[in-house]
């Protein structure tokens, strides 16, 4: 009997997780109509707005609108549109002397309608700040001050009251994720750009190129051709990267000896062989400017712990280890 409620309880939870999901779904499909149609004139000029201002883009709200006003703000300011959230009500008391007139202001309320939204909104028409309005209510206050209107869709709540703002936040956050990704692609934000503003974590990792970790100089196992493998034993067993790569008389990498490589010809007397007898030609190498994430991916997928970074006509630059990009973040 215990186990039979128990059941019906959990069919219950998914049952009403799925319509959850399906509803808010349908939110989000009538925001997508909406963006090719009547939403689409008012989108494209919040893109040129707040593309051409000098300042910073100000996002505002109270309440669930404000939770998503902050994830909003931090989105467009790691996408290389600075942006703050200012709270309406420390607004109030102080903190519009945070919003300069090369700003524009972003301004979120599902009913138009918040009250603590005033100050600003007086504040914004006082200065001649532009003033986009992210709402669902057309003729609300908030969006007859607005200079542009992003009229979001009425769709029904996830809640089965109607009352908790969960279609409304998800519709808020797609639209600003979508302006804050439209911006980022007339800017010509690159990867590089990204990791300027996420230099840690593994989102840092990830954006981090080879240059950022390989060794360089001396610390690069390197012997010329004809060397003794005595001699070239001796500096993988100094430089510790489990490798010695060997370079031709111009100097370029034409071959690798790795550990394996040794133990493999443990059967010849190593005292009076060369390195050309031993090693592996034509090396899987890098240029420096490719990403940690797919040097880790070489590494994995040929199942080796280096990789030389050469030029494009294979001078050796550098030496990368599976160490060095575990000591990162990249796994």
């Amino acid at each position: 009997m215990i186990k039979r409620a128990v059941n019906l309880v959990e069919a219950g939870a998914i049952e009403s997780a799925l319509r959850v999901v399906s509803t808010e779904r349908n939110g989000l499909d009538a925001l997508e109509r909406s963006l090719t149609e009547n939403l689409a004139g008012p989108f494209c000029n919040a893109i040129k707005v707040i593309g051409s201002i000098s300042g910073r883009v100000i996002v505002t709200g109270v309440g669930k609108s404000g939770h998503i006003g902050t994830k909003i703000a931090a989105t467009f300011a790691s996408t290389g549109t600075p942006s703050f959230f200012v709270h309406p009500v420390e607004a109030n008391h102080g903190d519009l002397g945070m919003i300069a007139r090369d700003d524009v202001i972003l301004a979120m309320s599902w009913s138009g309608e918040s009250t603590e939204l005033h100050g600003i909104l007086s504040y914004s028409r006082r200065f001649s700040i532009p003033l986009i309005a992210l709402t669902a209510g057309a003729t609300s206050t908030l969006a007859r001050e607005a200079d542009i209107v992003l009229l979001l869709p009425k769709e029904q709540e996830a809640c089965p009251h109607g009352l908790a703002p969960t279609t409304s936040t998800i519709m808020q956050l797609a639209m600003g994720d979508a302006l804050a990704i439209a911006l980022l692609e007339a800017r010509g934000f690159t990867a590089h750009d990204f990791r300027t503003f996420h230099p840690g974590g593994k989102l840092g990792a990830m954006l981090s190129h080879v240059s950022d970790i390989m060794h360089t100089g001396d610390s690069i196992p390197l012997v010329p051709v004809g060397t003794g493998m005595p001699e070239a034993i001796t500096v993988l067993s100094m430089k510790r990267f489990g490798c010695v790569g060997v370079v031709d008389e111009a100097g370029l990498l034409c071959g690798i000896v790795t550990d394996g490589d040794i133990a493999r010809h443990l059967s010849v007397n190593l005292g009076e062989t060369l390195v050309d007898d031993v090693m592996t030609r034509n090396p899987k190498t890098v240029n420096s400017t490719m990403l940690a994430t797919a040097a880790m991916g070489l590494l994995n997928q040929h199942n080796i712990s280096a990789l030389f970074v050469t030029e494009e006509d294979g001078t050796p630059l550098g030496i990368v280890h599976f160490h060095d990009l575990l000591r990162i973040g990249v796994a």
